[in-house]
């Protein structure tokens, strides 16, 4: 039996630390690995193959968002039962989480697959990937129900503090990715439909790693697969937390789809720019990420057990630290910008596209530090609707209004760019006044 990490006692900097670096590591090698399939056709398989691969990433997060939403949910639900300790109840929101992932993969999957071609469409997705786009997309989506499966898994684990496991399936299936990739596309003279096919095996062979996992555990945390069913009151609880968590974030990618919308209409070369940049803003979000779900299970555990004090110290913690390895990550990826983008075009023009979006996007990611640490701790104390309402009117709706008001007036790239940063600010500020009114409620005592 694996040692229970002790959120509940002691010191908590390390332990943030030793929870939070192998989840961003598993995040920023998983982005790795997609940014692999990127890298392989942009520079095996040409700049339209490159260009069909990023149009795709909002309609994903789009379409994934809102059931990985749920796994949040999973998180803090379990997370809170084990810091009550109440084992048979943590027992039951394991199997439902797990038939719910299952059941949302398949859901996924036939969303995905029936209406690829009509959302790139909408889009505004270019004649000349549009067909490469839509394959890639059917491909990718025949493997949601073990995307879900990952995601529900390592949340499980995480509830407990286990992020090892799930870095080391990564390490395992990732490597099988990349390795995939250059077989399918340099020697099977494949294009997108061969990295999408890799990234589907991949897939499989994380979740089937993790689930193997949890029906080894001993304890609450172990799987029957004859057990599982749906606990409704437990699946109840897991809707109250993920469903406004997952409703925020597929609100948030839809203002990024017509962001994305408005980058197609300057042509497939911006598209394939904003495709390279992008990737290290996933790399700066996921060190974000990892802090603020370190959050979300350390609270959750420390509120269920009425340590109100140490939920209070667990936010100042994380943002500290979070703030440091931001900043730090973001100043490399700036510094060596030039080396950064090469691993992905050769092309002087998209490369200068690219550095745009850098300097004007990711230097300023350390703002969304403090909209998901901030939303973290309100999550983490059972208060998901209030963060989710604040993102949804102060970054989904401000991009909205702006890019069917002042956009049209002033459309450019830069212009169109600008608009995550001022979102950002917006939001971050209204979060900061609704977490002071919470912590003023919920942890005084």
């Amino acid at each position: 039996m694996r040692k229970q990490v002790d959120m509940l006692h002691g010191s908590l900097w390390d332990k943030l630390l030793l929870f939070a670096l192998p989840l961003a590591a598993t995040s920023i090698l998983q982005q790795l690995f997609n940014a692999a399939d990127v890298a392989v056709v942009g520079n095996f398989a040409g700049n339209s193959a490159l260009a069909a691969v990023g149009a795709n990433g909002p309609v994903i997060n789009l379409l994934v968002n809102l059931f990985v939403g749920l796994s949040v949910g999973t998180n803090v639900v379990v997370a809170s039962f084990i810091g009550s300790d109440n084992q048979k109840k943590a027992n039951q929101a394991v199997h439902t989480s797990i038939l719910l992932a299952l059941v949302s993969g398949i859901v996924l999957l036939v969303i995905g697959i029936s209406c690829a071609r009509p959302i790139l469409e909408m889009m505004s997705t270019p004649e000349d990937v549009i067909d490469l786009a839509t394959l890639y997309l059917k491909i990718y989506f025949s493997g949601m129900p073990f995307i879900m499966l990952y995601n529900f898994t390592a949340a499980i684990l995480r509830s407990k503090g286990d992020t090892k496991r799930p870095l080391i399936a990564l390490i395992i299936s990732g490597s099988v990715n990349v390795v995939l990739n250059l077989v399918f596309v340099i020697m099977f003279h494949m294009s997108v439909e061969g990295v999408a096919i890799a990234t589907v095996i991949s897939n499989i062979i994380s979740s089937l790693i993790l689930l193997y996992c949890l029906t080894q555990e001993q304890g609450a945390l172990r799987v029957n697969l004859k057990e599982l069913k749906f606990h409704k009151h437990i699946l109840i609880q897991i809707a109250k937390i993920g469903v406004p968590t997952g409703l925020q974030s597929a609100v948030f990618s839809i203002s990024n789809v017509l962001i994305q919308s408005s980058l197609n209409d300057f042509g497939s070369a911006t598209v394939a720019a904003s495709a390279a940049a992008l990737n290290y803003e996933y790399f700066s979000y996921f060190i974000i990420s990892a802090f603020s779900q370190a959050a979300v299970t350390f609270i959750g555990q420390n509120y269920a057990a009425k340590n109100y004090q140490r939920c209070k110290q667990i936010t100042k913690w994380t943002i500290l630290l979070g703030s440091i390895a931001t900043i730090i990550i973001t100043i490399i990826f700036l510094v060596f910008h030039e080396l950064c983008i090469s691993f992905f075009t050769s092309d002087p023009h998209i490369a200068a596209l690219a550095y745009t979006r850098m300097y004007i996007v990711l230097s300023l990611e350390i703002i969304n530090m403090f909209i998901e640490l901030l939303s973290a701790f309100m999550r983490g104390i059972g208060y998901s609707s209030t963060p989710a309402i604040i993102c949804v009117l102060g970054i989904c709706g401000l991009r909205i209004l702006y890019i069917y008001t002042l956009y049209p007036m002033i459309a450019s790239y830069d212009h169109l760019l600008m608009i995550y940063p001022v979102s950002w600010v917006c939001t971050a500020l209204a979060l900061a006044i609704a977490y002071y009114h919470v912590q003023k409620k919920e942890l005084s005592y």
